[in-house]
């Protein structure tokens, strides 16, 4: 049984960094694409950013690009979203997600079959 555990949410001011983690636990974590999505209030949910099963190919959101870095570890079964130069905008709850198929790319069109509880990030202005 797979399992996604979101941790690291919490409430700053704009401009501020925060770091999600995402541990993972009920298969062979090195394998599979990881992806980060967000969903706002009255929003649907969107893609944020995605990392490859090698962790050599990340994706990101044009809204987040140059200020959000996925990254995971292997060793760890645990993949990171470092935030910086948060914005109000950014307020959501933050979901781990993971590839249903081994050896994916992570990108937006992943098919992201698991999923955490979420993590909420608030962004004061």
């Amino acid at each position: 049984q797979v399992q996604l555990v979101e941790s690291g949410g919490g409430l700053v001011q704009a401009g501020d960094s925060l770091r999600l983690s995402c541990a993972a636990s009920g298969r062979t974590f090195s394998v599979f694409a990881m992806g980060w999505f967000r969903q706002a209030p009255g929003k649907e949910r969107e893609f944020v950013a995605g990392v490859s099963w090698t962790g050599g190919g990340t994706y990101y959101a044009d809204s987040v690009k140059g200020r959000f870095t996925v990254s995971r570890d292997n060793a760890k079964n645990t993949v990171y979203l470092q935030m910086n130069s948060l914005k109000p905008e950014d307020t959501a709850v933050y979901y781990c997600a993971g590839d249903r198929l081994p050896y994916g790319l992570g990108d937006p069109n992943t098919p992201y079959d698991y999923w955490g509880q979420g993590t909420q990030v608030t962004v004061s202005s």
